[in-house]
């Protein structure tokens, strides 16, 4: 499921092979089921606002178990596809569209593959991992969630076309430099990458977990890296070299998922043993353990205002958590 950052739309995909596209005002679908999967949707990810073509949000990439990644225009007249990307061999497992106009997909055949969105080509493909890649990350993944708002929800100031103000937040992220891209895997490993100038790693292996990486994020101000392990941690890296810089220790199952403050202070957890734990990053301290769920929790997400974590478990339960 993904909000489109101008924040008028919802896209939803599911095991019956479909994407909907939704009215978030209504709860009603803004046009038919998205057809074209061969089999369950993995992940999707919205076009940067940035770089529309239009001042609203309309294409989105999905991935999928059938190996393939498509970017549809859900207003395109005629057929909302607009084109398939092909070059993987086994399930696609996540795809992160870039704010330099590339897309990023990775999966269960190891390899990290390189998109230019605009046509769909081929750029390079990153090899480094010996198992599946679980999960990728760019640093620059909150600001282009934001798109053109504050965190108060508010049009951040600007000439009033909202894909320039979001495209001044975005360059004042990078300042200059590439997108870095950091990937965690079933080896138990994790790379950092400038996808968009090179194929080889700008890091070393990273290493530190004892299993498989699950989830990797990096902070809301980009300079930090956590990673979530079948491990039971959240280790914690530095954002420019993956330099480790502590572990987050406490839960007693597999840690699926992690959310970041927006201030980039604190930090929650998600567990296989039914709880979630909030973190100070400052000192790598537990400061509350937040029981609740009545089994594995499986997502968590703080709210970019910082007042609230939704969680979803295998209780089939979603829960609020007020700070």
């Amino acid at each position: 499921i993904a909000w489109a950052p101008d924040g008028k739309t919802l896209i939803s995909g599911g095991r019956d092979n479909d994407i909907r596209v939704w009215d978030p005002d209504t709860g009603k679908e803004k046009c038919k089921p998205l057809k074209g999967h061969r089999q369950f949707i993995n992940m999707i990810t919205w076009e940067p606002l940035h770089l529309s073509a239009t001042q609203d949000s309309r294409r989105f990439a999905s991935c999928s178990k059938d190996g393939t990644t498509k970017i549809w225009n859900y207003k395109r007249s005629g057929t909302p596809l607009e084109m398939t990307l092909g070059q993987h061999t086994k399930s696609v497992l996540c795809v992160k569209w870039g704010g330099e106009g590339l897309i990023y997909t990775a999966g269960q055949d190891r390899e990290i593959n390189v998109w230019r969105a605009a046509d769909g080509t081929l750029c390079r493909t990153l090899k480094g991992h010996a198992h599946w890649v679980n999960t990728i990350a760019l640093n620059t993944d909150y600001v282009l969630r934001m798109g053109p708002y504050n965190e108060r929800g508010q049009i951040a100031a600007g000439d009033g076309d909202i894909r320039e103000i979001a495209r001044k937040r975005y360059e004042e992220v990078v300042d200059g430099k590439p997108e870095v891209l950091c990937s965690g895997s079933e080896d138990n490993t994790m790379y950092l990458w400038h996808g968009s100038k090179q194929k080889a790693p700008v890091s070393g292996r990273i290493t530190g977990h004892q299993k498989g990486v699950i989830f990797v994020s990096f902070s809301p101000d980009g300079r930090t890296i956590a990673s979530s392990s079948f491990d039971k941690s959240v280790k914690i890296w530095h954002g420019g070299t993956g330099a480790f810089q502590g572990t987050l220790r406490g839960h007693v199952g597999r840690v699926y998922r992690h959310t970041w403050a927006p201030d980039s202070r604190l930090l929650v957890s998600a567990s296989e043993d039914s709880t979630m734990k909030l973190w100070r990053l400052r000192d790598f301290s537990l400061l509350q353990d937040l029981p609740g769920h009545a089994g594995s929790v499986f997502a968590c997400d703080w709210a970019p205002n910082g007042s609230t974590v939704a969680s979803g478990g295998a209780d089939k339960t979603l829960k609020l958590w007020r700070q």
